[in-house]
């Protein structure tokens, strides 16, 4: 028996002391890990309702203009995002970084909020979805959702994924285009959304005038094939089955650490430690998914065009107090994943931030960097910063009040070494999957024959 065999003899001691003591690591302290992702956290669709499915998320039909697809703003070639603090829809040309207003169509503002990733949208775990959480399940409603639509909202969606898929056709700024550009753009203006003869008709309209695509859905919808007319609620249920299954994302080093495969690096168990430890990280990203599903005020700059009604002249982003209209949920957005979260930048709800080490500093600090904060940090390519929908938000009047609502957030500063750290862990919830961008790849053409972004 070695000597260290002969000191442990009886003992019983933690894997992750003992693995540190053998290879003279430092010990890191015992930390309580979520359970691992498992198939039952994923609903299973039939394999022609996923094909489907991503034929119409990368089909530029769905926009009114014809020339955006769902995969425009969330390219899986940009970790399921965009690339950009915030993003150009209607009136831009090309992905990316790359995307330059059409000086043909100029677009009338930037899209107000930053373009999420993708990744386990489709789990069970995901009950809120959007920055304000203006979707969410609700048992309480007819529909089991929560949306914008209220009263209006029809049944048929077959998960909350598929409720959220049917707004961004239904924005000017992201896929409806401009007033009276196209049919599409004018019944949304005039308020005509559902029901025969409003937006989400046409759309499916559009759709179910394709032969491929009637034959596409009659093979995935039995109901379909015996003679119903494709609705919206159908093109988004496809969507939402596609993305569940492209864009599902539990086959990182951390979950195969969550399964006791395996052991992350020294500094990935360290920043692992301190995340779900005195950094406190784990409080609001927990879970597997790395997500409560809540809302918190953390500081983060405004920036852009806020989220005004038409009739309002402000450049503010409250957050969740928009939808709830509770002065305690001012300026709190909803925790987003961090799955894959090295994938997706710019970060923060507008966007304000392109590098992850800079965000994660202020992040631990909530507000403390607002009198720094230049709008330089982010990544708004395509239009001159000094246009005034990209001034942070009414001359930064609002960011003493963001900083207010931010102050009762919890703090741990981090220090230099901590930081890197806790990107090392970070790193360790990259998916190979993801950095190969989804399962499924991007078709050769889709059915409308419109051109495929990317």
């Amino acid at each position: 028996m070695t000597g260290l065999r002969r000191i442990l003899a009886g003992v019983t001691v933690p894997l992750a002391l003992l693995c540190a003591v053998s290879s003279g690591v430092r010990a890191q302290p015992a930390v309580t890990l979520p359970e691992p992702l498992t198939d039952a956290d994923f609903p299973s669709h039939p394999q022609a309702e996923i094909d489907l499915g991503r034929l119409l998320f990368w089909d530029p039909v769905l926009s009114g203009n014809r020339n955006i697809s769902c995969a425009t703003c969330h390219h899986p070639r940009l970790g399921t995002s965009d690339g950009l603090s915030l993003g150009i829809g209607e009136g831009g040309r090309g992905i990316g970084p790359d995307r330059k207003p059409d000086p043909a169509d100029y677009p009338e503002q930037r899209i107000p909020r930053n373009a999420p990733g993708l990744w386990n949208v489709g789990a069970r775990g995901f009950t809120v979805l959007f920055a304000d959480g203006r979707i969410e399940v609700d048992p309480g409603r007819p529909t089991g959702f929560r949306t914008p639509l209220e009263d209006e909202m029809v049944s048929g969606f077959a998960s909350l994924l598929s409720a959220q898929t049917m707004f961004p056709v239904l924005s000017s700024d992201e896929m409806a285009g401009h007033y009276e550009e196209n049919d599409i753009s004018t019944l949304v203006r005039q308020g005509r959304l559902t029901g025969p003869g409003g937006a989400w008709a046409a759309i499916a309209a559009r759709v179910a005038a394709i032969p491929v695509y009637r034959q596409m859905f009659s093979a995935a919808y039995r109901d379909i094939a015996a003679g119903r007319e494709i609705d919206f609620a159908d093109i988004s249920n496809a969507i939402a089955a596609y993305m569940s299954f492209d864009f599902r994302s539990d086959s990182a080093p951390f979950d195969a650490r969550l399964r006791g495969e395996r052991r992350l690096s020294p500094q990935a168990e360290a920043g692992m430690s301190l995340f779900y430890g005195k950094a406190g990280c784990s409080a609001c990203h927990s879970g597997p998914l790395l997500t409560d599903m809540k809302f918190h005020a953390m500081g983060d700059p405004q920036i852009g065009p806020g989220k005004a009604e038409r009739f309002e002249n402000h450049q503010r982003d409250t957050g969740r107090m928009k939808v709830s209209n509770n002065p305690s949920e001012a300026f709190a957005f909803r925790t987003p994943s961090l799955r894959n979260v090295t994938l997706t930048p710019p970060y923060g709800h507008a966007g304000a931030y392109r590098d992850l080490r800079a965000y994660l500093m202020q992040h631990s600090d909530p507000g403390s960097a607002l009198n720094t904060y230049s709008v330089s940090d982010a990544i708004l390519p395509g239009l001159e910063l000094g246009k005034p929908d990209f001034a942070p938000g009414d001359g930064g009047a609002d960011f003493n009040a963001i900083a207010a609502a931010a102050a009762a957030a919890p703090r741990h500063v981090l220090v230099a070494a901590e930081i890197e750290d806790i990107l090392a862990f970070l790193k360790s919830l990259e998916d190979p999957v993801a950095v190969a961008g989804g399962r499924m790849g991007i078709p050769d053409a889709v059915p409308s024959g419109l051109e495929i972004d990317g």
